[in-house]
């Protein structure tokens, strides 16, 4: 399903603010005035964390940091040097962005629950510390002589206004960031941080990015947050639930989608305050409880968040009444005949004279006392298929994780036309022209399979180039177009290993290291991917290929090079090596010395 144009996102935006701001200029009241302004500005604060959070999935419970950094700024420079809130909430934003990336240096090394407790410790921290320093309450004085200048107004409407202004602005940036390639690599970290770095994101890069960017948003509503309040205490800037609320408007809402922590503030905020006023004398904390009941709720409920509860209902509903207009059945078109045709001659003869592409000497990867790469020596050819061959456990995928980055080599060398590779990142190494695939197929289930594609498209300037360098790439492995904008996570196996050979494709790589991409293939459908995998190799990609179908590889590839133990035992033409005595006896087994000459003739 193609996305829609942004204009009607726009359209969207806009409606919600003239009817918000509609609903709150008939409101008399000062509580429920008051209110509506907090609804926005804690819609704000759940647009930040889900900037980092809901895009990257790296959980942050830390958020009240920037709010609590952007809150005092702005108070210190009014209180201290009489600088009006205009420029101490920007100057607060910038302090918000620096603390960003501070914080974000050290804390992106570490994953999951740990970058979560992580996180928490630092408002923690800040909190004791503003309390050591004197800030225990802050209280911002009444400028009556110049109250615009200084951002006091007498109708406190005026701070919705401005609460919906900032809201607006939050909102149009994370569209943007949904919609570009920024956002669509968030989101492959988020799935599967290691396909997106084989893909040639750099996702410390990326989180950076999107820490600063979430940690602006924060600060901007701290700031505001405490012109509204009119005093700042570091319980109320820097407590737990700051945080906390932070992190149930985006999920209550919907993580990943701009419109979640909208939808969870516009539900929860009015709940907690009035259950508050009703009940607070009765029940000091209500608050706290009713966030509690709605994680416990939504969790049970929708684990994702209402948003996404609502369009996958929706969603069901049109699909149960009929096709949708304009979408045809996911489905993989073959232009070429699906059976499996010996190689040409010629073509073997070309490649085994290329020159050499990627070089390995004395290669070696040990885990503790377990070398699982031992000393292996490796030339691959320019234009060539080459296959790597063994048993289970004989090194091959390590061999590939070695070459591509996800693990370091513990010696020798390795080199791509000269250049050394060694110490190099994945995305590193992608970007000078190494694609990869996995054993295991790594999509990213919840986006469309042009999406997945575009993520590898990297060197390229505008999102609009990495489209169609991704539309090519579809075309190239047989892809149709109308298939490119189904989503990810409803392809069957072949359709998924066709859409992660496009995105190893799509930045245009002079190497291809497959791993087993004919695995859990029927008979035709293996057929049809071999033919697609000489199509790519006849148009200049040289492709080394970890494979157990021996029938397919026989026919396929111009060398073999057999590992067994981490050691290579054995390399050459496939009608030399598989009548090695060495391979049969580690590999292929002795009937395979029966039938080697049917099969190589």
């Amino acid at each position: 399903m193609k996305r829609a144009p942004i204009g009607r996102h726009y359209a969207a935006i806009l409606l919600f603010a003239a009817a918000y701001l509609c609903l709150g200029w008939f409101v008399h009241n000062s509580y429920y005035q008051l209110m509506m302004t907090l609804v926005l500005i804690w819609a704000t604060v759940g647009v930040s964390w889900n900037t980092l959070s809901g895009y990257s999935g790296m959980i942050s419970f830390g958020h009240a940091a920037f709010f609590g950094l952007g809150g005092y700024t702005m108070t210190i420079l009014f209180v201290t040097f009489g600088i009006t809130p205009w420029i101490g909430i920007p100057a607060g934003v910038l302090v918000g962005i620096i603390a960003g990336i501070v914080i974000g240096v050290p804390t992106f090394r570490l994953r999951g629950h740990y970058f979560a407790l992580a996180m928490l410790a630092y408002p923690l921290a800040m909190l004791y510390v503003f309390e050591w320093i004197g800030y225990q309450e802050v209280p911002i004085p009444m400028m009556r002589e110049a109250p615009l200048r200084y951002a006091e107004f007498s109708d406190p409407r005026a701070y919705m206004v401005l609460a919906l202004i900032l809201l607006v602005l939050c909102m149009i940036a994370a569209l943007h960031i949904e919609r570009s390639r920024f956002g669509m690599s968030l989101m492959a970290i988020k799935q599967n941080e290691p396909a997106a770095s084989a893909a040639g994101i750099n996702p410390m890069r990326w989180k950076m990015l999107a820490m600063m960017i979430s940690a602006a948003m924060g600060a901007a509503a701290g700031g505001l947050y405490a012109m509204v309040l009119l005093v700042v205490t570091p319980q109320t800037m820097f407590g737990a639930l700051v945080s906390a609320q932070a992190l149930i408007m985006a999920l209550f809402g919907g993580v990943g989608i701009f419109w979640g922590p909208v939808i969870g503030a516009a539900v929860l905020v009015p709940l907690a305050e009035t259950l508050n006023a009703e009940l607070g004398s009765i029940l000091p904390g209500i608050q706290g409880v009713v966030y509690g009941a709605a994680i416990i709720i939504i969790t049970l409920v929708a684990p994702e968040g209402i948003y996404w509860r609502l369009r996958d209902y929706f969603a069901a509903r049109r699909r149960a009444t009929g096709p949708a207009i304009g979408k045809a059945p996911v489905s993989v078109l073959i232009s070429e005949p699906t059976t499996v045709a010996p190689a040409n001659p010629g073509e073997r003869k070309q490649a085994e004279s290329g020159e050499v592409l990627l070089s390995l000497d004395r290669t070696g990867r040990a885990f503790g006392g377990l070398k699982a790469v031992d000393g292996v020596d490796l030339n691959i050819r320019t234009g060539s298929i080459h296959g790597i061959i063994g048993p289970n456990g004989a090194g091959k995928t390590t061999l590939f994780n070695v070459v591509n980055g996800f693990l370091r080599a513990d010696s020798g060398s390795i080199k791509l036309a000269g250049t050394e590779l060694v110490g190099l990142r994945p995305h590193d190494i992608c970007r000078l022209g190494v694609g990869r695939t996995f054993q295991v197929i790594r999509a990213f289930p919840r986006m469309s399979v042009l999406e997945n594609v575009v993520i590898g498209a990297v060197g390229t300037s505008s999102d609009t180039q990495a489209e169609r360098l991704a539309m090519q790439a579809l075309d190239r492995v047989g892809l149709a177009d109308q298939q490119a904008y189904a989503i990810a996570g409803g392809l069957t196996t072949k359709q998924l290993r066709l859409m992660e050979l496009a995105r190893a494709l799509a930045p245009r790589p002079r190497l291809l290291l497959l791993d087993e991409t004919l695995a859990g293939l029927g008979h035709d459908a293996l057929g049809d991917i071999v033919t697609i995998l000489r199509r790519i190799n006849r148009d200049g990609v040289t492709i080394a290929i970890i494979e157990h179908t021996m029938q397919a590889m026989m026919k396929l590839v111009d060398e073999f090079s057999v590992l067994d133990h981490g050691k290579l035992i054995a390399s050459g033409a496939p009608s030399k090596v598989v009548k090695d005595p060495a391979v049969i006896e580690a590999y292929l087994g002795r009937k395979w010395m029966e039938r080697a000459k049917d099969t190589v003739a």
